[in-house]
């Protein structure tokens, strides 16, 4: 399975992005997908995920009320809309797939997560 996210780029405090992440192949109910994001000296980290069955939405504590995933759309496997950007969000943004989650959980491990698409920049500037 090949994914490729875009979306990214420069944006002031308080502004909005969307991020796309497009599969080679249809993720219902076959994967769950996940949003990682890692900034420079740090370990990359969950963001957001949609169950394979894409009822289940699960967020880190950090970006509840601003972030929100959705997913599931033909070839597109993920979109992460973003609002009420900080600095602190700033980072290479990845969207992964898991065929190990079960049907309606979503794992925040990046051990879980076997697809991996080229990061996309995201830079908040206060």
């Amino acid at each position: 399975v090949q994914l490729q996210a875009s979306g990214g780029g420069s944006v002031q405090a308080g502004g909005s992005l969307r991020l796309s992440c497009a599969a080679s192949e249809r993720t219902f109910g076959t994967y769950a997908v996940g949003w990682f994001r890692q900034a420079p000296g740090k370990e990359r980290e969950f963001v957001a995920g949609i169950s394979k069955s894409g009822r289940k939405l699960a967020y880190t504590e950090s970006v509840k009320g601003r972030f929100s995933i959705s997913g599931h759309n033909d070839r597109i496997a993920a979109y992460l809309q973003m609002n009420s950007l900080q600095s602190e969000d700033t980072a290479v943004y990845y969207c992964a797939l898991s065929s190990v989650s079960r049907w309606d959980s979503v794992s925040s491990r990046t051990s879980d997560y076997a697809y991996w698409g080229r990061g996309t920049q995201v830079t908040v500037s206060s």
